[in-house]
């Protein structure tokens, strides 16, 4: 069988793992693009037996890489795609902040962005949202290093440091912070707020849904009457959202909330959306974090938060917890406006090659 070779990266980013691809290597349409990566992938299969998805939602996730056209804010372009494990559909609507943690190392190593002594600030657009976000990759002589003691919850061991701060957060999705207008609705009887920064979430308190936030994702993912009834939820809330019938689709997220085990911060768990995320979605996590800084909301109280604009939120998750840091400027009236969030994360190039697809879904690209 005639098979065509693409050259991609297989990269850890952050708590998700996938390959990344150079824009240039893969089909012009969206169409063609999906045909490949579900081969690349190995889907639909549970096992994604024969390619290279891990047979989660984690680790079945995609990133496309270009470079900007001149005189745009950003150097580089990122598409995400959630290939489905068990289903012949790729998902171009969400974007992913772990998997984002990996665009700056590998467009350095690409060639795509000059690397600086020290560390290196890559300006990132991701194409899904147009939210734009700014990576601090390390880079010591002038090279791209992986190595340094910064660890996350839900990663063995440590790595070097990826700061990724997110300028233009609010509104990506739908254009409005809160896209239904108000700081609390009550949707299926439960009360809930609808938030859009960096990820559109459905946030609503675990107590109000039988629930503590403390629960592992096995837990949750076993209790069906539970996981139908948020996916209710979280369908009805996307018509009230603007964003439409959301079957199918893994936009907007859902999340659940309580007070913190450790005494700070705020007890999350968040929804890919049909299963329990075994962590903590980097754009969910600081989602989740802004609705504890704004008044009204279903976070407002649960979170100890001072005075400053500028607050670092613990956010506990299934496998321990992340930090993210939200800013704010509060206005005369008693309201806030959102400035932007960011969080600290980890990457890590596991292989470099080609990955091969049958010539039939895609031929390649001809050759002189």
């Amino acid at each position: 069988m005639t098979q065509t070779a693409i050259p991609c990266t297989l990269m850890r980013g952050g708590t998700s793992r996938g390959p990344y691809f150079l824009a240039a290597d893969l089909p012009d349409s969206r169409e063609g693009i999906a045909e490949v990566l579900l081969a690349a992938m190995g889907s639909p299969d549970a096992r994604q037996i024969d390619g290279l998805g891990g047979a989660t939602t984690l680790t079945s996730k995609v990133c496309i890489v270009s470079p900007a056209a001149s005189g745009e804010k950003q150097q580089v372009d990122y598409l995400f795609a959630q290939v489905s494990v068990d289903k012949a559909f790729v998902d171009f609507g969400p974007t992913c902040g772990n998997m984002l943690a990996g665009i700056g190392p590998f467009a350095i190593e690409k060639g795509l962005v000059p690397a600086k002594d020290g560390e290196t600030s890559v300006m990132i657009r991701a194409v899904n949202t147009g939210a734009l976000i700014e990576s601090v990759v390390q880079t010591p002589g002038g090279r791209v290093t992986y190595d340094g003691d910064a660890a996350i919850a839900g990663v063995p061991g440590t790595a070097a440091p990826i700061v990724l701060n997110f300028a233009d957060a609010v509104g990506g999705a739908t254009g409005r912070l809160m896209p239904t207008g108000n700081a609390k609705d009550a949707i299926e009887g439960v009360e809930v707020t609808c938030l859009d920064v960096a990820m559109p979430v459905v946030i609503a308190r675990a107590k109000d849904l039988g629930k503590t936030a403390r629960e592992s994702a096995k837990e949750l993912d076993a209790d069906r009457d539970f996981m139908e009834r948020i996916e209710r939820i979280r369908r009805a809330a996307s018509v009230a959202m603007g964003m439409g019938d959301a079957t199918g689709k893994v936009m907007p997220k859902f999340a659940m909330v309580a007070e913190a085990a450790g005494g700070t911060g705020i007890a999350a768990r968040y929804f890919t959306p049909l299963a329990c995320h075994e962590a903590m979605a980097v754009t969910g996590g600081i989602c989740i974090a802004t609705a504890c800084m704004l008044p009204g909301t279903v976070a407002e109280s649960l979170a100890r938060i001072g005075p400053n604009e500028r607050e670092t939120i613990v956010l506990e998750h299934p496998t321990g917890h992340m930090e993210a840091v939200i800013s704010t400027r509060r206005a005369g009236n008693e309201s806030v406006e959102v400035l932007g969030g960011g969080t600290l994360r980890t990457a890590r190039k596991l292989m470099a090659g080609e990955v091969f697809i049958p010539a039939r879904i895609w031929a390649g690209r001809p050759t002189a």
